[in-house]
């Protein structure tokens, strides 16, 4: 296997992360990097998946350990994909595009969500119909509908329900920086923008992001407390078993719930006739009392192991949080943040990188225990 990264950037937190920070503004980083409330879940997320331990067998027999992974019908090159991001524009410009192309050239899962920078029909171009769609379900339901027939004529083979915001998440960073709804850019932001002149030349060059999947719905010259009222008015966030349903009955492609967090939850999707679940805790955005995802996620395991496809994201980091996610249990999994530290850092060589980078340290962590297939990693498990 022939993987090529940049060696120059070889860590996530010590080099991607470190020059995202230097080379976008700090509202657009703040928005990026941080939790909710006090950043408790944020940092639970992470802390409490190394806390995970796998058994090396080194006197097994083995002979090539290979990431190869089949889901929903498709055999992937590895096991984790993009998580869907907001405002991926934002943090830099194009970034949406840029991992569409990665993820599609590399044979990964790329989850568009329905409040980023690109639209369902653009990202269908650049991974010719292989990117999944991340629905925020809207208040009125010929909005569903039409968005749904956008996302089924694009040929978006997975459709991922989000469950986890029914109310918009307190963040005191984006608060102080005017990105929480209704936004309210401030001088502060200008300046921190001055300070930053290649992002804010190319954000000149490539024109404003905005939420290109919903500007068919959107009156035109909105102002930004304009946008904020828009949104609130346009999207519920909130879900229940009679949404999915009808959504279920709706969509002919796969269908996934994201943001599970309890047994319950998972029941509830099981029953629907969901073929899977994320269990995410929004990347320890939304409740800070929570939950971190691989705790949330055990249970569900014991569960429903085999009777749906469990994924995981929130808080996974790098190639060995992917090891240790797929030792609990998880079938699937997905990134977010490393992915846009990458881009943030490294522009168009962003997506490429951090694929090839993760690609390269899950093998390691294969080759180094012993295991051949993604499926084995339970079996090297540390189990107290």
């Amino acid at each position: 296997m022939s993987l090529h990264y940049d060696t120059n950037y070889p860590s996530v937190e010590l080099d991607l992360r470190t020059k995202a920070k230097k080379r976008i503004p700090k509202f657009a980083f703040e928005y990026l990097d941080g939790g909710c409330n006090e950043d408790v879940n944020l940092i639970k997320n992470t802390q409490e998946i190394r806390d995970v331990e796998l058994v090396p067998k080194y006197l097994s027999p083995h002979t090539i350990s290979s990431m190869d992974t089949e889901l929903f019908g498709h055999t992937y090159s590895g096991p984790f994909g993009i998580a869907p991001v907001g405002l991926q524009g934002l943090m830099w410009p194009k970034a949406a595009e840029i991992l569409a192309k990665a993820a599609h050239q590399q044979n990964i899962p790329f989850v568009l969500s329905t409040v980023t920078t690109m639209s369902i029909e653009r990202a269908s171009e650049l991974t010719e119909g292989k990117a999944w769609f991340q629905l925020y379900h809207p208040a009125k339901e010929e909005l569903r509908d039409d968005i749904l027939k956008r996302a089924a004529a694009a040929k978006c083979p997975v459709l991922v329900l989000l469950s986890d915001v029914p109310t918009f998440g307190f963040r005191p960073r984006d608060i102080r920086n005017g990105l929480a709804m209704p936004p309210n850019m401030n001088l502060k932001n200008f300046i921190q923008i001055m300070k930053r002149p290649e992002w804010a030349l190319r954000t000149l060059f490539n024109g404003q992001p905005g939420f290109e999947t919903l500007k068919p719905y959107m009156p035109k010259g909105l102002d930004l407390k304009q946008l904020g009222l828009f949104m609130n008015k346009t999207f519920s966030g909130r879900l229940n078993e009679e949404k999915v349903a009808r959504i279920r009955d709706k969509w002919q492609g796969k269908l996934v719930l994201k943001g599970v967090a309890s047994v319950d939850d998972a029941e509830k999707a099981h029953r629907l006739g969901l073929d899977g679940i994320i269990v995410s805790n929004h990347g320890g955005r939304q409740l800070d009392a929570g939950q971190s995802s691989i705790v949330s996620m055990r249970p569900i395991v014991e569960e429903y192991k085999g009777k749906m496809a469990i994924m995981m994201d929130s808080g996974i980091r790098t190639g060995p949080d992917i090891a240790r996610s797929l030792a609990s249990g998880a079938d699937f999994t997905f990134l977010g943040r490393s992915f846009m530290y990458s881009v943030a850092a490294l522009g168009t060589r962003g997506g490429d990188h951090i694929i090839a980078l993760l690609k390269t340290q899950l093998q390691q962590v294969m080759e180094q225990v012993c295991c051949q297939r993604i499926a084995d990693f339970p079996e090297f498990l540390h189990r107290t």
